[in-house]
């Protein structure tokens, strides 16, 4: 399988730029927001998938992160404890294969620099997907949403059945969940995951290459 591709926004702004490449492969976004987590549990089923503890041990729910619902849901504490899986994060297990993840991410960055993110797929390589170097510099942050981010992930040359999300900011609150939204997309259907407004400027080119192409057929049918 292919390193897959990841990609670290707001929430706002990451969900948009997610649904639109599903969209754009003409797949169907499953959006699962989180509620009713039992506290302190180690695992939670949610029907087309299951969420555990990676290390086993009960869990904190934060049901309302930053206290204006930007999650969108609940929350789960990662637990930062090193840069290993073993002893921090979360592990998503599908019922059915999917190709396309992502996940709402709570007080990452608000101290422990460097703070990183990783993401794994069925067991394979650990693909690093953020780090924090300094206070503040949270996508969300910078945009007015307080320290919350949206992590997805495709990789379209396969499929997976696990995921598993960690932290190494030991000392960060660190949470996880609100919205958890996955697809599974036709095989080869998405390549590199452009930004929200460089994948904008691409839809607007696409749209003025038709124009163009256009614009040429009835000239060469007016000089035929």
């Amino acid at each position: 399988m292919a390193a897959p591709v990841v990609s670290n926004g707001s929430i706002p702004n990451g969900t948009a730029n997610f649904d639109s490449i599903v969209a754009g492969a003409n797949g169907t976004v499953v959006i699962d927001s989180l509620g009713g987590l039992t506290n302190y549990a180690s695992s939670w089923d949610r029907g087309a998938y299951t969420i555990t503890s990676t290390s086993g041990s009960g869990r904190y729910i934060d049901t309302n992160y930053d206290g204006a619902g930007r999650m969108n849901g609940e929350s789960i504490d990662i637990a930062p404890a090193g840069p290993n899986f073993s002893g921090s994060g979360l592990t998503f297990t599908f019922d059915t294969p999917i190709n396309a993840f992502g996940l709402n991410i709570g007080d990452w960055g608000t101290c422990c620099q460097p703070s990183s993110l990783y993401i794994s797929f069925d067991g394979g390589a650990v693909v690093l997907v953020a780090t924090s170097l300094f206070y503040g510099d949270n996508p969300g942050y910078i945009v007015g949403q307080g320290f919350t981010n949206f992590v997805g992930a495709f990789d379209t040359s396969g499929t997976f059945s696990k995921v598993s999300f960690y932290g190494d900011g030991v000392g960060e609150v660190l949470v996880a969940g609100g919205e958890i939204r996955y697809a599974t997309l036709e095989l080869g259907s998405v390549g590199g995951v452009p930004e929200p407004a460089t994948w904008a400027m691409m839809i607007i080119g696409f749209g003025g290459a038709g124009a163009m192409l256009r614009r040429r057929r009835g000239v060469s049918a007016l000089v035929a």
